[in-house]
């Protein structure tokens, strides 16, 4: 018989998109190394493409999930929509302890609104994180997880600022650091073993990386387009290396037609593979969240091409710049970069690998409190 002394807390871990992966494979590792713990895994299916799902389990070592949803990719109300039918009955089927939930995606939303009406409670990793900007569907999807999770486990101080403000309770709110740097911290070796700027053509701080995909820079032509002058303006003096997300490549396809960027643009990479580009990197040009942390954690410089962050500890501390969409900020602030008057930063607290390890420690003793 299965006594309150000797049973296992079912753990329901749910990834849908390419950033999950990166946040749940730590969590996973150490939720397997600890006997209390039974963990069911479940891929939503939200991001479908191989290289940015199955390369991603195998680069980082995430089991076979025990279940795809499958659910595709799909305008945000009908996707959400198809994680929540989906994964109600497997909540009801598995009847776990705790759901546990990373970032900010659709699949993060659905399953937290799954479970908490079934009496479920959550846990969401990397709560807290407001850009301010509610035109963003990650704003949306960031605050409604957060008002219905139990347990909210913050990257960065504002994060618990910004919870306290809300009405948050004290005893909710836990600083743990960031599983995005556990998984960056586990795997950069490995990443720089591999000969992916041999087989490029490129040469350590030679070239800049670009990422591209949130819907304020991609949905825009003629944004788009003023966003592409600037950089192959870029590309002329710093070859600009550009793993073309599929979001982005059917907008560039409409906007370009048949005259091909003048960037050097390549198939979306695995983890691993972009780990060791970003980190040879002479800067990153992005509009993502994640890489804004990973930047600051390797030391390269960062230009966010965004006029807001839910990550302010990389401004303030690391080394992302906000730079917006403008064409002459851009430039100037690459340039103050290339004559080696880029920003620095420090690694903020807690950004150390055992973000993880805190998470499941405090998991393991408020279930064993039966809270």
């Amino acid at each position: 018989m299965n006594t309150r002394e000797n049973r296992k807390f079912r753990v329901l871990a749910v990834a849908g998109a390419r950033p999950n992966f990166m946040k749940i494979a730590p969590l996973l590792r150490e939720l397997h190394a600890r006997p209390k713990f039974s963990t069911y895994l479940v891929h939503t299916g939200q991001h479908y493409d191989a290289a940015m799902s199955e390369d991603f389990f195998r680069d980082l070592g995430i089991p076979t999930p025990d279940i795809n949803l499958e659910v595709g990719s799909s305008s945000h109300g009908a996707q959400t929509a198809q994680v929540l039918e989906r994964v109600e009955p497997l909540l009801i089927e598995q009847r776990p302890d705790v759901v546990l939930v990373v970032g900010d995606v659709n699949s993060t939303l659905s399953a937290s609104i799954a479970a908490v009406k079934l009496g479920i409670p959550v846990a969401h990793v990397e709560a807290g994180l407001r850009s301010g900007d509610r035109a963003m569907p990650e704003e949306i999807n960031r605050l409604m997880t957060d008002a219905i999770s139990t347990w909210l486990f913050t990257t960065e101080p504002s994060g618990n600022e910004n919870l306290r403000r809300e009405g948050v309770a004290e005893d909710r709110i836990h600083h743990v650091g960031n599983v995005m740097i556990d998984t960056l911290r586990a795997n950069l070796a490995r990443a720089r073993e591999l000969d992916v700027l041999t087989r490029l053509g490129l040469e350590p701080q030679g070239y800049a990386v670009l990422t591209l995909h949130r819907p304020s820079n991609v949905d825009d032509p003629e944004g788009l387009a003023r966003l592409f002058d600037v950089l192959e303006e870029i590309h002329n003096e710093l070859p600009v290396v550009f793993p073309v997300h599929p979001r982005t490549e059917a907008s560039i396809s409409k906007l370009r037609r048949d005259e091909p960027l003048r960037l050097f643009t390549l198939p979306p990479l695995g983890y691993l593979e972009f780990l060791r580009t970003m980190a040879d990197s002479k800067v990153v040009l992005t509009d993502s969240g994640g890489i804004q942390e990973e930047t600051t954690a390797l030391g390269v410089p960062c230009l966010t091409l965004r006029d807001s962050t839910e990550r302010p500890i990389t401004v303030t501390q690391g080394t992302n710049t906000m730079v917006g969409s403008d064409p002459s900020t851009i430039l100037s602030e690459l340039r103050k970069i290339l004559d080696g008057a880029g920003k620095q930063g420090r690694i903020p607290d807690l950004w150390d690998g055992s973000a993880a390890s805190r998470i499941v420690d405090i998991l393991e003793r408020d279930l064993e409190k039966g809270k």
